[in-house]
């Protein structure tokens, strides 16, 4: 399955979501921001290459509804709900995320 992770600037939250399925044998994953100063900016190729869609917060959900609307149509967006609070790779960070991710893709997803 193809999932995309999406948050502000693409440095700490995504990023360290995009890594969580480095060589995962049934994931692969991309992330990207919504911001203009961000590592990798989102675009409408990211959007259509992606089964799923995990955005940090409900503001990058509605940017991403705001900009590409006819992208988004059929998708699966979930909003994970962390907050920018977290450097890359945090220990907290990560565990939160294998925690929220294993609710939406299964328990055996990082087995």
């Amino acid at each position: 399955m193809r999932l995309l992770f999406i948050c502000s600037q693409n440095k700490w939250r995504s990023l360290t979501a995009e890594r969580l399925f480095d060589d995962h044998p049934h994931h692969e994953a991309r992330s990207a921001g919504t911001e203009p100063g961000a590592r990798v900016r989102v675009t409408a190729g990211h959007l259509g290459w992606a089964e799923i869609i995990f955005v940090m917060e409900r503001r990058h959900a509605d940017r991403l509804r705001e900009k590409f609307a006819d992208e988004l149509r059929g998708k699966t967006v979930v909003t994970l709900r962390i907050a920018d609070k977290y450097p890359f790779q945090d220990p907290t960070l990560v565990a939160l995320l294998r925690e929220k991710l294993t609710a939406h893709l299964g328990p055996e997803t990082f087995v």
